[in-house]
């Protein structure tokens, strides 16, 4: 059974830089995507960013583009998610999510396996 651990959230002022992790365990990953979506309050939950693991291929929000970098460790099972420039509406629960599959969704209705979650906030 795959399990997926987030952690590193936290409060950052606006402007600032904060560094998600997802561990990942249970199976071999080499032919799975993992992806982070965020949900914040009210709203549903969103695509943030995909990796594939076997090649590094990367996918991303256009409301992230620029700001924020997905990243795997492949040793440590763990892939990251770097976030720059972090404006008021990035606060959100960024959850990490995992796919069997070649292709990029970011309907988050695809990924049957999913982490608990680690809290964003950013502040002015």
């Amino acid at each position: 059974q795959v399990q997926l651990v987030e952690s590193g959230g936290g409060l950052v002022q606006a402007g600032g830089s904060l560094r998600v992790s997802c561990a990942a365990s249970g199976r071999t990953f080499s032919n799975a995507n993992l992806a982070w979506f965020r949900q914040a309050p009210g709203k549903e939950r969103e695509f943030v960013a995909a990796i594939r693991w076997s090649d590094g291929t990367k996918d991303y929000a256009d409301s992230v583009k620029g700001r924020f970098t997905i990243s795997r460790d492949n040793v440590k099972n763990t892939v990251y998610l770097q976030m720059n420039s972090l404006k008021l509406e990035d606060t959100a629960v960024y959850y990490c999510a995992l796919r069997y599959s070649p292709i990029f969704w970011t309907d988050q209705s695809m990924y049957p396996y999913w982490g608990q979650g680690t809290q964003v906030t950013v502040s002015s």
